[in-house]
């Protein structure tokens, strides 16, 4: 293959988990480097530390791909005097490139919280948290014999989906009038003149973030000069992203059981629990990083256990008994992500040094 780009790896993984859909705190993206230079290898990790990017330069690597950003406040100077100012630093002395995924990654279907839910053997997966006014709807009014080429033209720019239908749209004849003024060229009609056209109402649904696309669409394919068009937004949820996964296990299993499931799944040195009171696991809620805000959703989605990282104190009283939580870590919650990256880069560039960090940077140990 040809020269690999920093761009080109960031298209890939964007085209994934679309920057659009990362939360309004955070800091996705590239975090320091030129997205028009060569990549050398790359190299996956969960979280940037100096000993990652000696990994990286020892490695040939100048691209790291991490799940965390270096900051999510920002740097107003560069004096080394914190952790992070000295890694931009070093970053910076050896010309590597960082490039982070973080909400964006976890609020897609199969992010995050999907990786984990896969380990679990969690069947009937659907999102927990499903993403709330994200979806718009495109309502358009085009001739009878444009329709077909307008539709796909929608389609192709990322209209049309729900759940795992594509190209959706409702269609019904109509009516259509109007009068050119003298400056115009009507594709139906004369300028001037009024005039009555057979045309179809065209209503199709998008995320938010594909809207400029799909409108450029509209006009590229669309035969009139002006035409006419409505985007709706809508209060309906949007299954297909947003944080947290709640399935089905295979079997039913005890509290213990599921408990020692997890725990060697997840190889966690430790699990912070509540007690039980409701017999077996069979429903489960995960939400990788700190999802201790989604135990209601939890709860609401009739989950026998939710597992997350970074349960405060007072946040386990709050399952009454009703509900197993089972606080496994946030670093041990999230680690497979390193082996989504791996995935999504090595599926498109099958034949390029990308490399799984060797390291672990999970900054929390225990004393068994």
């Amino acid at each position: 293959m040809g020269k690999l780009l920093v761009k080109d790896v960031i298209r890939c993984i964007e085209r994934f988990a679309p920057p659009a859909l990362q939360e309004s705190y955070d800091n996705c993206g590239l975090q320091v480097g030129n997205d028009s230079s060569e990549v050398t290898g790359v190299l996956i990790t969960l979280d940037v530390t100096i000993a990652v990017l000696e990994e990286a330069i020892a490695s040939n690597c100048n691209l790291i791909v991490s799940h965390h950003p270096l900051t999510l406040s920002g740097i107003k100077r560069l004096t080394g005097r914190t952790a992070s100012e000295r890694i931009f630093m070093m970053a910076i002395k050896h010309d590597l490139s960082v490039f982070s995924a973080h909400t964006n990654i976890d609020s897609v279907k199969n992010g995050v919280s999907g990786v984990l839910a896969n380990r679990l053997g969690l069947k009937h997966q659907t999102i927990l948290a499903p993403r709330e006014k994200s979806l718009l709807k495109l309502i358009t009014f085009v001739p009878v014999a444009n329709v077909s080429q307008v539709r796909m033209a929608l389609f192709d720019a990322g209209a049309g989906h729900i759940g795992n239908y594509d190209s959706c749209s409702f269609n019904v004849a109509g009516e259509g009038t109007f009068r050119g003024g003298e400056d115009t060229n009507p594709y139906a009609g004369q300028k001037e003149v009024f005039h009555t056209e057979p045309e179809v109402r065209v209503e199709t649904i998008l995320p938010f973030y594909f809207r400029d696309a799909v409108v450029k669409a509209l006009y590229a394919a669309h035969p009139y000069e002006e035409p006419a068009f409505d985007i709706v937004p809508l209060a309906n949820d949007w299954h297909e992203a947003g944080f947290g996964v709640v399935g089905d296990l295979e079997q039913s299993m005890s509290a213990v059981d599921f408990l020692l499931h997890l725990k060697q799944t997840t190889n966690t040195g430790c699990i912070r629990h509540t007690d039980f009171n409701r017999g077996e696991i069979k429903r489960v809620a995960v939400c990788g990083g700190s999802g201790s805000s989604l135990l209601k959703n939890a709860m609401g989605a009739g989950a026998d256990a939710f597992v997350s990282g970074d349960f405060k104190y007072h946040q386990f009283f709050e399952g009454e008994g009703n509900i197993l939580i089972a606080d496994i870590g946030h670093y041990e919650s999230e680690q497979f992500t390193k082996e989504l990256f791996f995935e999504i880069l090595t599926n498109k560039f099958p034949n390029f040094a990308i490399r799984l960090s060797k390291l672990n940077s999970n900054p929390i140990k225990y004393l068994y």
